[in-house]
């Protein structure tokens, strides 16, 4: 069995287990994150939905992010990760939500803000988390090692008492 299939089946019993739910607002992976959660058979018993927000009007509007976390931060930002997953939670009245946005290339980077920087929030029933993480490779390969970080924090993070 593959990591993160692994990831996968743990994720998926523990919220099954545990009665919990799961949402996703996804920006630079466009969905693939809920496309993976939903690859699962039966997932319809924790995974609730997700947002697609790849704009910031979506991101305001739906999600409720601040204005001022995206003009202070920019759309990559651990501010605006967090507020993404808390909006999604919030939003759909999950147990538990993950977030995504990034840079995937290959055009939008910056020094500052490089192709291949993703931050990733988890908002959970007690608090929020978010990483910064940092992929190599191009667009498909930066998507694809983002949703996969994103499960792996989910498994680690859900197994952490609330």
């Amino acid at each position: 069995m593959t990591p993160d299939a692994l990831y996968m089946d743990t994720l998926a019993a523990r919220l099954r287990q545990a009665g919990q739910t799961l949402s996703t607002a996804e920006s630079c992976t466009g969905g693939l994150l809920g496309g993976r959660l939903t690859d699962m058979p039966g997932s319809s018993a924790y995974y609730l939905g997700g947002v697609i927000s790849y704009a910031n009007e979506v991101k305001q509007k739906i999600l409720g992010v601040r204005t001022e976390s995206l003009g202070l931060h920019g759309a990559v930002s651990e501010e605006v990760a967090r507020e993404m997953a808390e909006g999604v939670r919030r939003l759909s009245g999950s147990d538990w939500s993950v977030a995504t946005t990034g840079v995937a290339g290959p055009d939008g980077g910056t020094e500052a803000k490089p192709v291949g920087l993703v931050w990733i929030a988890i908002a959970g029933p007690a608090s929020t988390w978010a990483c910064e993480c940092r992929f190599a490779g191009g667009r498909d390969a930066v998507r694809r090692q983002a949703v996969d970080e994103a499960l792996r924090l989910l498994t680690e993070i859900t197994a952490v008492p609330q």
